[in-house]
């Protein structure tokens, strides 16, 4: 029978929808497979609804703010009940690409470069020093917030002109903003599942149809086509593979996590970020690359659990 299971869903973050539909295919699993579950919508009322359902395993189906940023998983740390996927603090770093760049090159590894900018620095008036340290990486360059996820608060700036209102926009998610060069290239990404041992499943290249991955893109059936395996050279692969390994350890992630890359034509691969609670849709990348490596969706769930148990 094992434990009683709580799919925890929703939350509070810009990405609701798709926790929504992520909880619930997991959710159908589960009860497919006999687990006794329940689906909890996570609000203000979390802890008593994790007491009253006698939750002994929570399954974070929860994506940005609130759900894989690791302050659900400290709840779930104070109340002594085991989950599935990354900790606190591989959580936390994760959802904050400025402090997973930080962490990446600490470690070694090839992220695109990149400045920072704070919220005060922007308000401060230095606009111009601003617009000059990030002339200096060199145009196209990407905005982004610091903590959203699914491509919100993000802005492909070109031309000069166009860097002020993208921060503007970036500004709207967090008090910290990143700029970061703009590799072209072919991207990648490879899904890592494990805890102390990780393996890397089958890679799996993105082309979306409108020419930029966005949220539209991502969540929606058709505008982004999953090639695997990618088109590049074996070795490459394994390259990545490799990277992402390292990537997923120097982070601390647990269960399973999402490292996105993006090949130069050079053949030089660059970390973009790394994605903690990836999305488990029926379009979503994750579960892809599961059946790529002979493991069906009830099986990763399965397997999610069991590494969730594993201490």
């Amino acid at each position: 029978m094992g434990p009683k299971i709580g799919v925890l869903l929703g939350g509070r973050s810009a990405e609701r929808e798709v926790s929504l539909r992520t909880g619930e295919a997991i959710y159908q699993t589960l009860l497919k497979k006999g687990y006794d579950a329940v689906k909890i919508d996570v609000d203000k009322n979390i802890v008593e609804n994790l007491k009253n359902n006698g939750i002994e395993l929570a399954f974070i189906a929860l994506h940005g703010k609130y759900g894989e940023d690791g302050t659900i998983q400290g709840l779930l740390e104070m109340l002594d009940i085991p989950y599935t996927g990354s900790g606190v603090l591989a959580s936390a770093i994760a959802m904050n690409k400025i402090t997973t760049k930080k962490i990446l090159l600490q470690a070694g590894l090839p992220t695109p470069e990149f400045v920072t900018v704070t919220y005060r620095e922007y308000k401060g008036g230095s606009l111009n020093s601003i617009t000059e340290r990030i002339m200096a990486l060199g145009l196209p360059v990407m905005v982004k917030a610091a903590t959203q996820g699914s491509t919100i608060g993000i802005s492909f700036v070109h031309n000069q002109e166009d860097i002020q209102p993208a921060l503007k926009d970036s500004f709207k998610y967090d008090t910290e903003v990143m700029a970061e060069k703009m590799i072209k290239g072919v991207e990648v990404t490879a899904s890592v599942l494990g805890n102390e041992d990780p393996e890397a499943l089958p890679l799996i290249e993105i082309v979306s149809a409108t020419g930029v991955y966005d949220y539209k893109a991502k969540y929606t059936v058709g505008l982004s086509e999953h090639i695997i395996p990618p088109r590049i050279p074996e070795d490459m692969q394994d390259k990545v593979k490799s990277l992402a390994k390292k990537a997923y350890l120097a982070i601390g992630c647990r269960g399973l996590a999402r490292v996105d890359f993006i090949i130069d034509h050079a053949g030089n691969p660059y970390i973009l970020e790394a994605n903690t609670m990836p999305g488990m849709t029926e379009t979503s990348l994750f579960p892809d690359a599961a059946r790529a490596a002979g493991i069906s969706f009830e099986g990763l769930v399965e397997k999610l659990i069991e590494l969730a148990l594993e201490k």
